[in-house]
């Protein structure tokens, strides 16, 4: 159990150096003014050749933004499960330490959401609504990726039956890997934008992991 802890960890923190570098990367190399309204994009070389190849499909932005409400409602379950456990256990120690390590977690990707909106490494490879917006790394992908394959260890938790669990764990999959996929083909976000989010995200994963070890059924 302590050596699948430590490799959670270690995956964790080389995932974390690995975005470090790759946000150094689009913050130095190759930058020119590819972006609307002669904003300038790191890595501008693939960035722009990727966005040539997918151009932009506003109809699959539209689609994937609207279910970005699919990991809200399963954050807000989540969290609405751990307040229900702390009114019938009258302790907060006494909810289950999974559920309490997951809203700590919530926590954290809000923060990395919000600094980088703060803090704009690039800019979004189209006008959005006439406003040229932060795209590194993609706020919804960071969104999709964190809470849903952090749920689908709360489905091996928490699902007892097994055709029951292995058919949402497939949905879930299918869901995010949609998601993922059509944020970099509706052409809103630079390719680094995905790279990078998902870099962050298995980082933060990985520790998620790595904290509720003994949580997970062997």
């Amino acid at each position: 159990m302590k050596k699948v802890r430590n490799r959670y960890l270690y995956c964790s923190i080389t995932l974390f150096i690995m975005f470090i570098l790759w946000t150094a990367l689009v913050c130095f190399v190759d930058i020119k003014p590819i972006g609307p309204q002669g904003s300038k994009v790191g890595v501008s070389a693939i960035n722009g050749f990727v966005h040539n190849l997918t151009g932009v499909n506003w109809h699959l932005y539209y689609i994937t933004d609207l279910l970005s409400i699919v990991p809200f409602a399963v954050a807000i379950g989540f969290a609405l499960t751990g307040l229900i456990q702390l009114f019938k256990r009258k302790s907060i120690l006494k909810v289950d330490s999974d559920i309490i390590a997951l809203g700590i977690f919530y926590v954290v990707v809000i923060m990395t959401y919000l600094l980088f909106e703060v803090i704009a490494i690039n800019y979004r490879p189209v006008l959005v609504d006439g406003i040229l917006e932060p795209s590194y790394p993609s706020s919804t992908t960071v969104l999709v990726l964190c809470v849903m394959l952090t749920a689908l260890i709360q489905c091996d938790i928490r699902i007892k039956k097994n055709t029951t669990r292995k058919t949402v764990k497939a949905v879930i999959i299918l869901f995010t890997a949609f998601m993922v996929i059509g944020r970099l083909i509706s052409g809103v976000h630079w390719f680094t934008d995905i790279i990078g989010v998902i870099l962050i995200s298995f980082s933060l994963i990985y520790m998620y992991y790595a904290i509720i070890n003994n949580k997970i059924p062997g």
